[in-house]
């Protein structure tokens, strides 16, 4: 049998779009309160009972959410354009390498946008 499991992570940072025009709100340095939910697809383990520890999840999120917390998202190698969309699959990207039971991510900027990137 096969199950999906979600976990939240909540990081703050800046950015701006430089690829929008000048007088767009976007352009201008501002910043949010990122709210990331990971999930992962796969085959529950008859012996533990889980798709996959929780804790792991945790752990693989922590070295990204060092890098993105509290940072100008523009700095980062990778983000020069940091749309919510672009946010999103960098961070998909970096955690498909140490989790490849990922399925999804929904990245949220504010409490009324959102993106989710798909395997």
């Amino acid at each position: 049998m096969f199950a999906e499991i979600a976990k939240e992570f909540r990081f703050e940072a800046a950015h701006f779009l430089p690829s929008v025009a000048p007088d767009h709100q976007c352009h201008r340095m501002h910043g949010h309160s990122y709210r990331v939910v990971i999930r992962l697809t796969g085959p529950i383990d008859e012996k533990q009972g889980w798709v996959m520890d929780l804790a792991d999840l945790t752990k693989a999120f922590e070295p990204l959410a060092k890098i993105l917390d509290h940072s100008l998202l523009n700095d980062i190698d990778g983000l020069a354009n940091p749309t919510g969309e672009m946010v999103a699959l960098w961070i998909f990207r970096q955690l498909e390498i140490s989790l490849p039971l990922i399925s999804s991510l929904t990245l949220e900027a504010t409490n009324r946008i959102a993106v989710t990137i798909r395997k």
